[in-house]
């Protein structure tokens, strides 16, 4: 059996005079992690899913008989859940489902709202949305206890997402926890709060800025929760998960454990010695998404969708690989969906509840990542929390540096993009899509770059595009 001294030689013979430190590379926070590493048995296992994940597919088409159409095929074809994505919210990126009663009912007409996990992405008239959705099963006969819901209350990212601040946050905390509650007494079983790391990721967050961003955000619906009469065991289990996933493979895997890690820290601290499992949704990154040779992107949704399955996603949502050009079509959403398929029932990657488990890379770099996170939270906590850091633009302005500097490598070459900055096509043509993506969909009244993650956001994708 080869030891450590003997890998390394060999390494270091194929290398051939360039030296070892050569293979070790560094995250955008600084944490570096090399090619080498024992078997490692955590000290605390990470509790992951039990079996398989929840194949999601994005419902955000603004013509209502569309996604209606669309819902069905996607369900038919493999889909378990639909995340239903509405003008205005932060995950929308220029598109969405109308926001109205009436859209609602015309898109989910026909599907039986009893068998399918539904998702809410979170959305400033998010109450309301619930509540139209509570209408539409009354109306087939559906208590709220008999749906598979996700409500997505969410009282940080919408302001996060639009930079546009009140004075205080008490009455705003306050809502937040009797909404929450007032459900949960109505009979809803799923999360009703969810924090939410894509809107800081779309704006250009580190791993470690999205982990802590996500973690404040959650100790914030915490405590909201908590102040409004909920048991904090209750309240914990009330609060779910969104990360996104690009196709820095190691970096999303490790990611996603750490979140495990610091939110069981999170509760630990709060009191409960046995708290219940992390409710974790992953997304695609929209960030990694070129709009030139968008065919490359099929390529970075594989890696981004293994990498949240060996990461331990209970449910995942694969972007179609025109998200870049428009409003994806058929052919794309198909590509998708089948990917998760492909995956779980080809690959089994829905066999094993932590496939990274023992990696010794893997484990550090989790660590490391739990640290970094960790550090990261600390300091939004020391600014007031997550409403004071982002009214203050504190946050912001971290993620805005790392943004510029991830942007000055890319422009020197150091971190190449395949089909844009490496190996452009001369001559392509647009893909297919259903409607052309125009920034002027996503404009109208402009927040401060200072306080607007979507301003942050848009420069990400004009760079892209470019």
């Amino acid at each position: 059996m080869r030891s450590e001294a003997d890998w390394r030689a060999l390494a270091e013979k194929a290398l051939a005079g360039a030296g070892f430190d050569t293979l070790t590379a560094h995250t955008d926070d600084g944490i570096a992690y090399g090619p080498l590493y024992p078997r490692r048995t955590p000290a605390t296992p990470i509790a992951t899913r039990a079996a398989g994940w929840m194949i999601a597919q994005r419902l955000d088409d603004p013509d209502p008989a569309r996604a209606a159409a669309q819902a069905l095929v996607d369900l038919e074809a493999g889909a378990e859940a639909l995340a239903l994505c509405f003008e205005g919210a932060g995950a929308a990126r220029g598109f969405g489902l109308p926001a109205t009663e009436e859209a609602l009912a015309a898109v989910l007409h026909g599907v039986m709202l009893d068998i399918v996990h539904l998702r809410i992405e979170p959305h400033p008239q998010g109450a309301a949305l619930v509540a139209a959705l509570t209408k539409l099963a009354a109306g087939q006969g559906l208590a709220p206890a008999a749906l598979s819901l996700d409500a997505g209350i969410d009282a940080i990212g919408p302001l996060a997402f639009a930079g546009r601040f009140p004075d205080d946050d008490v009455k705003l905390r306050a809502e937040c926890g009797a909404l929450a509650v007032s459900r949960a007494a109505e009979g809803f079983a799923g999360r009703m709060v969810e924090a939410d790391g894509r809107i800081y990721h779309d704006a250009g967050a580190s791993e470690a800025q999205e982990l802590g961003a996500t973690l404040a955000t959650a100790v914030y619906h915490l405590r909201a929760l908590a102040d409004a009469g909920m048991p904090v065991a209750h309240a914990a289990d009330a609060i779910g998960f969104t990360l996104a996933a690009d196709q820095q493979q190691f970096l999303v895997t490790a990611k996603l454990r750490a979140l495990r890690l610091l939110w069981r820290r999170v509760l630990q601290l709060s009191g409960l010695a046995s708290p219940a499992p992390t409710r974790l949704h992953v997304e695609t990154s929209y960030r990694m998404m070129a709009a030139r040779d968008p065919h490359a992107n099929i390529l970075r949704t594989t890696i981004a969708a293994f990498a949240a399955a060996t990461g331990g996603a209970d449910s995942l949502s694969v972007l179609p690989f025109t998200a870049a050009n428009g409003l994806p079509e058929e052919r794309a959403r198909r590509l998708a969906r089948n990917t998760q398929l492909i995956l779980r029932e080809e690959s089994g990657l829905g066999r094993v509840a932590d496939p990274a488990a023992g990696s010794g890379g893997i484990e550090a770099l989790t660590d490391a990542m739990a640290e970094a996170g960790w550090r990261e939270f600390r300091q939004i906590e020391a600014e007031g929390g997550i409403f004071q850091s982002l009214k203050a633009g504190r946050l912001q302005a971290r993620i805005a540096a790392t943004r510029r500097a991830r942007d000055a490598e890319i422009a020197a070459g150091r971190r190449p993009i395949i089909g844009v900055t490496l190996y452009p096509l001369g001559d392509e043509r647009a893909p297919p899509v259903l409607i052309a993506r125009d920034e002027t969909r996503e404009t109208g009244e402009t927040p401060t770059e200072g306080t607007s993650l979507k301003a942050h956001r848009l420069a990400e994708e004009a760079e892209a595009a470019a």
